[in-house]
């Protein structure tokens, strides 16, 4: 949301309901979220991105050509304060909240807080008008809604892992809104729930058809299927892009075809 204030600047309000005041759209931007800062640097703002996490890995070119500022939860405060931004763009789940508080003290900072599809295209919106490209951010959000339209669905009782020891993805996640969106009946039961810890006695109890084993935060691979495989032996077991379930910005143009192509080959494998 962006208004006018009578005797300044522009007002802009993030999804945490915090407003901040700009007398001129940013010139020094930095990102703290990694599918926030691909968003930025597609809406076309190469030079005013001057910070991003060690996480912001897409696009190669912004990793390799951006300063970096430490992680998304473990934030370097005075690197961000030689950088001298403008304006200073986090989530509330995926930045600690202590640090984030810390920088509001000097910079404006826009938060984001994101549960599903709709919260995302807002988010894209919101960004647009702020950085002066809402333009191109109506046209983003519009193709990703479109694109929407067109996803397979598939009807099996999931649970979708992002860490080992084991922790779920639960319904009220952005994770969660995609496996819905999929047609997938995630089998944590607490609609309210976000990443519950899980043992293997957990996983037997919840009797999951379908098992999804993200490529991140914890990477996953081969030899985890043989693992959960030995103690679930009728489930099926798929490793996942977690990128494309969890990112929320504009690789979200890449989802509705990885998961069309996903759902293909669960069907027929």
């Amino acid at each position: 949301m962006r208004y006018y204030s009578q005797f300044y600047g522009m007002l802009f309000t993030d999804q945490l309901n915090n407003t901040i005041e700009l007398t001129s759209f940013p010139k020094r931007i930095v990102s703290l979220v990694p599918s926030q800062s691909e968003l930025l640097w597609d809406l076309g703002l190469r030079t005013e991105l001057v910070g991003i996490t060690k996480f912001c890995i897409h696009p190669n070119e912004l990793f390799k050509t951006v300063k970096r500022v430490g992680g998304t939860k473990t934030t370097d405060i005075e690197a961000i304060r030689t950088l001298k931004p403008d304006l200073i763009i986090g989530n509330k789940e995926e930045n600690e909240h202590t640090q984030i508080v810390e920088l509001q003290k000097e910079f404006n900072v826009w938060m984001s807080d994101i549960y599903n599809l709709n919260d995302a295209l807002e988010m894209i919106r919101s960004i647009g008008k702020i950085v002066n490209k809402a333009a191109e951010a109506q046209v983003l959000s519009d193709t990703i809604y479109q694109s929407f339209s067109e996803l397979k669905v598939i009807n099996k009782r999931a649970l979708y892992l992002i860490w080992k020891p084991y922790m779920a993805a639960g319904k009220a996640t952005f994770i969660g809104d995609m496996l819905q969106r999929i047609g997938l009946e995630n089998v944590l039961v607490d609609p309210q729930g976000r990443y519950p810890e899980l043992n293997m006695a957990d996983i037997k109890a919840l009797d999951p058809e379908l098992i999804l084993l993200s490529s991140e935060p914890y990477p996953f691979k081969e030899n985890h299927i043989l693992e959960i495989k030995e103690q679930l032996t009728n489930a099926q077991i798929e490793l996942v892009d977690g990128e494309l379930f969890s990112w929320y910005g504009s690789r979200l143009k890449k989802s509705v075809q990885y998961f069309n192509d996903l759902i293909s080959s669960i069907i027929y494998k």
